[in-house]
């Protein structure tokens, strides 16, 4: 019989091996309103980041996404010509969990040696397929839902707003912490003339006078639905500066769950969370970086209270600091403490799964942002809070490895 020792920590990382040379977006509209089925937005946003990166479309061989991205990789690589494709991936996980964890799949197989230049993707068009995550016609259910759907919580804000609840009565977090994260979102999107909220600003009492969803999200608390797509390219640090766009390297990623995070009816031993906690010690580990090294945060807002728990976890402020944190002047950009979704966000330029979050962080690393944060070194974006897996990501600078 052999006694088997923890293992040692392993030196094996990411860290600035693989680079981000391109991105792109197939335009974005409220959702059911885009006039290109959704295989040719893939396409478009596809060819807009080897517009960006000065890259013949040919010359990718691997493509990664998750969410159940229903464009198929082979069928993409007959349309763009490419001559041989090595890559396909898709990331498990509801919604947009999976958005740093497919830029992260795509980057280890670059590492790996299993690809050379991996297009991530995420393209939506309702109005051809329907609403995303829309509950009808179901005759048999499992899992989660039945422990859900026979009470008629069907929508994700019933099932989130639960936990948020539980979060907030747990450390004291006002609504003021929430409505705070809605404002920034809204206040960058002003600023961005991509974002689908550009010239529709929201200030404090439109916010407190809109209808409530669910306890506590308000209308603004709750992301949009939208058509579009988005891209980026990814290829091997060594060849970075062989492209035409400024390069932004990959300094740490992590994705994963906690212990019994899917126990069934809603009886998860850490209830109130993210789920964050863990994933977000492997993501410091890697980068050898930590919060006070960040210059801005893309952080997913399926719902604005997600946000507040993603941020505790990643060891920004303690939950009993959420209050004092967050507030609209600490979350703008260029003078506020943790500049938050500098291109509106899910709430406010468009909800494209989270990937428009990671394009975000790449122009804030370069410098090129519609609401720049002044410190550009080192951008983190953090994928939808409260589903399973969730993933995390952080990009980077030359200068930052």
């Amino acid at each position: 019989m052999h006694l088997h020792t923890a293992p040692r920590r392993s030196t094996r990382s990411l860290r600035g091996q693989v680079a981000v040379v391109g991105i792109g977006e197939g335009g974005y509209w409220r959702h059911g309103q885009s006039p290109d089925p959704e295989f040719k937005l893939a396409l478009k946003a596809i060819l807009a980041a080897c517009r960006d990166a000065g890259l013949d479309p040919r010359q990718i061989d691997g493509f990664a996404s998750y969410g159940d991205d229903r464009n198929d990789a082979s069928r993409l690589a007959t349309a763009l010509g490419i001559h041989r494709l090595r890559l396909a991936t898709m990331q498990w996980g509801g919604g947009g969990g999976g958005c740093c964890a497919a830029v992260a799949n795509a980057a280890a197989a670059i590492a790996a040696g299993m690809a050379d230049c991996v297009v991530v993707f995420r393209a939506l068009a309702q109005g051809e397929h329907g609403r995303f995550g829309q509950v009808s016609g179901v005759s048999t259910i499992s899992g989660e839902k039945a422990y859900l759907m026979p009470y008629g919580v069907l929508a994700p804000p019933q099932r989130f707003a639960m936990r948020v609840q539980r979060f907030m009565h747990e450390h004291g977090v006002q609504q003021s912490a929430l409505r705070a994260i809605a404002l920034a979102c809204y206040h960058h999107a002003q600023a961005n003339p991509r974002a689908l909220m550009h010239g529709r600003p929201l200030d404090a009492d439109r916010y407190d006078a809109s209808r409530w969803i669910t306890e506590p999200f308000h209308l603004f608390d709750c992301c949009m639905e939208n058509d579009g797509a988005a891209a980026l390219v990814l290829v091997a640090a060594e060849r970075a500066r062989d492209f035409a766009a400024e390069p932004v390297y990959l300094l740490g990623a992590a994705a994963g769950a906690p212990h019994r995070a899917a126990a069934m009816a809603h009886n998860a031993p850490d209830y109130g969370s993210a789920g964050y906690a863990a994933v977000a010690e492997d993501l410091w580990r890697m980068a050898g970086l930590g919060p006070p090294d960040v210059g801005s945060v893309q952080s997913y807002e399926n719902f604005t209270g997600g946000v507040v728990m993603a941020l505790t976890e990643h060891g920004f402020f303690r939950p009993e600091e959420a209050n004092d944190f967050l507030t609209v002047d600490n979350l703008l950009s260029p003078h506020g403490r943790l500049p938050l979704n500098t291109s509106g966000g899910n709430l406010a330029e468009c909800y494209m799964h989270g990937l428009e979050l990671v394009l975000e962080a790449v122009r804030q690393v370069r410098g090129t942002s519609t609401s720049q944060a002044p410190r550009r070194d080192a951008a983190l974006v953090i994928g939808a809070p409260m589903v399973s897996p969730v993933s995390n990501l952080l990009l980077g600078s030359e200068a930052a490895l």
